[in-house]
């Protein structure tokens, strides 16, 4: 989705939970498997149950209508919980989450814009279910761990970025743009859980919502490449992304982490780079989507890796499957190094349709397995 979409998604979302726009919400009746359903219409976004209780969930979600819509699961302190986007007409995807006790929204969006459709729910006990292993712990712990050092690095990687801008010295700035962007890409289902923070970082021109000003990387990347040009505005643009950085470095510490959340935010990487890297929207002035390609591997790798213990337990299938893709679309990206321990790839400009294709392939290959970690993890 959009940055800037999401973040009229959140904004709309506050700490009263309110209904769905189109009045009370119907339920409908969940099967005997205790799956929880989402009918996303239009119009509406009905909830099988708007009560139920704490532990792992899983959440089925059927799109109704005839725009490509998005779910999300709302803490009332407008944190994601869970999401799936990209669902198209007709066509289900399965989430599976651990929420605590306490009141949400899910939020349905009809054509992957505005604020959405909203459901309250209420769920109910003391979030606790079956208690969770010391290896799943041990897991949530490492991948803060990492979120954090990804943030931290990223800090003096945006300096060294900004700094060049605010020098005015383009080609500086130019070769410091992908670099700065590395730990952002690895964590970005955790950075854009902050809902207030990505549209003024990474929000593209395609992107913005009626009214917003464009701001952040995006923003400096068509100044840069299609501009060639570094005025008083850019600079000012390039001090309010640290601050922006800083903000999220700041606050990423608190994000709500678990095994489910960490799997389901390894497949929205993956999905990232089938909606945004492949298709050439991501970097489209400077071409350097593959070194966003490769960071969001990475971070879905590191999901993977921590996780493994336990899928190789519940599902070996699974985890060797995982291991080969992996393995697969790694060498495929080596394929486009200037070197193969570095972040200098080719410039996405030059790779052609057919190449594109295989990049595709090679992504959707892995996203159909990594989109069953999730279950798998919760099992």
């Amino acid at each position: 989705m959009s940055s800037a979409a999401r973040s009229a998604l959140l904004a709309a979302a506050g700490l009263a939970i309110v209904t769905a726009a189109t009045g009370c919400a119907q339920k409908i009746d969940a099967d005997s498997s205790g799956t929880l359903r989402v009918a996303a219409s239009d119009s509406a976004c009905d909830v099988s149950k708007t009560e139920f209780p704490a532990g792992k969930v899983s959440i089925e979600v059927e799109n109704k209508g005839s725009k490509v819509t998005e779910l999300y699961v709302l803490f009332p302190d407008d944190r994601i919980v869970a999401e799936r986007e990209n669902i198209g007409p007709g066509t289900k995807a399965t989430i599976t989450a651990e929420i605590k006790a306490g009141e949400y929204e899910f939020a349905c969006k009809p054509g992957m814009k505005g604020g959405g459709i909203r459901t309250k729910v209420k769920v109910t006990g003391q979030g606790g279910g079956e208690m969770r292993s010391p290896e799943l712990d041990a897991a949530g712990a490492a991948y803060r761990g990492y979120v954090l050092a990804q943030a931290e690095e990223s800090l003096p990687a945006v300096k060294t970025f900004t700094d060049a801008v605010r020098a005015g010295d383009v080609e500086a700035a130019k070769q410091a743009f992908a670099s700065s962007r590395r730990g952002w890409e690895r964590t970005e289902p955790v950075a854009e859980s902050f809902g207030d923070i990505d549209p003024k970082t990474d929000v593209r021109e395609a992107g913005l919502e009626p009214g917003q000003k464009w701001t952040g990387w995006h923003r400096l990347e068509k100044s840069l490449w299609a501009d060639h040009k570094i005025g008083d505005e850019e600079k000012e643009l390039a001090s309010q992304l640290d601050t922006d950085i800083a903000e999220w470095h700041k606050r990423v510490g608190t994000a709500e982490i678990t095994p489910t959340s960490m799997a389901n935010g390894a497949k929205e990487l993956l999905d990232e780079i089938a909606r945004n890297k492949v298709t050439g929207e991501e970097d489209r002035y400077s071409h350097t989507d593959l070194a966003d390609f490769k960071a969001n591997v990475e971070g879905a790798e590191k999901v993977f890796e921590l996780l493994k213990p336990v899928t190789v337990k519940k599902d070996p299938e699974l985890a060797k499957t995982l291991d080969a893709q992996f393995a697969a679309i790694n060498t495929l990206l080596d394929t486009y190094r200037a070197d193969k321990n570095g972040y200098d790839f080719t410039s996405y400009d030059k790779v052609g349709e057919a190449e594109r294709k295989e990049l595709s392939d090679g992504v959707n290959a892995l996203a159909e397995p990594l989109s069953k970690l999730a279950a798998a993890t919760a099992k």
